[in-house]
């Protein structure tokens, strides 16, 4: 399935899964559609093994719970993230190591102070690996970090925004 984009979010320095700085995270770019999806696209590395050649389950909840989290970004303003309350993963398939990957999340309730969406992270095949859904609660990235935070770690990445995603 081909994705329209339309924006991408900003990422920071330390942050495991978008961390431009962080030797063992995941580097993570976010791309908004034009149907209110979120992307992320990510390749993971030997740091993030579990079995020979397979990625931990954790990095792949972790990967899901942010696109999930940050979708709310799409439709709330994008200083707002959700901290997650609750996250349910279901894996299906190994997912590999040292290969370009994407996941997909979207907002599926919005009631205010919380709001619940669903994620899946696909194969380069484009089979589904892992599947989630969550609970979150917005919260202002004021009520999360300092003005330092703001200032000097979070920013709109370098290089230019594709036209689309195809997943």
């Amino acid at each position: 399935m081909n994705h329209k984009i339309k924006n991408s979010q900003n990422i920071s320095k330390n942050c495991l899964v978008c961390g431009i700085d962080n030797n063992f995270g995941l580097k993570t770019r976010f791309y908004e559609t034009e149907s209110n999806e979120l992307i992320a696209v990510f390749k993971p590395i030997g740091e993030h093994q579990s079995y020979p050649n397979v990625t931990h389950g954790g990095i792949s909840a972790a990967i899901l719970d942010e696109v999930i989290g940050r979708a709310i970004m799409m439709t709330a303003d994008s200083s707002t993230f959700g901290v997650t309350i609750e996250l349910k993963v279901r894996y299906k398939k190994p997912v590999p190591l040292g290969v370009e990957l994407k996941a997909i999340g979207r907002i599926t309730r919005d009631s205010g102070r919380l709001f619940e969406g669903t994620g899946e992270l696909y194969l380069p095949s484009g089979e589904v690996a892992v599947e989630a859904e969550g609970r979150y609660m917005k919260r202002r990235l004021d009520q999360i970090t300092d003005a330092g935070f703001v200032d000097n770690e979070w920013f709109v990445p370098q290089g230019n925004l594709p036209q689309d995603i195809s997943l």
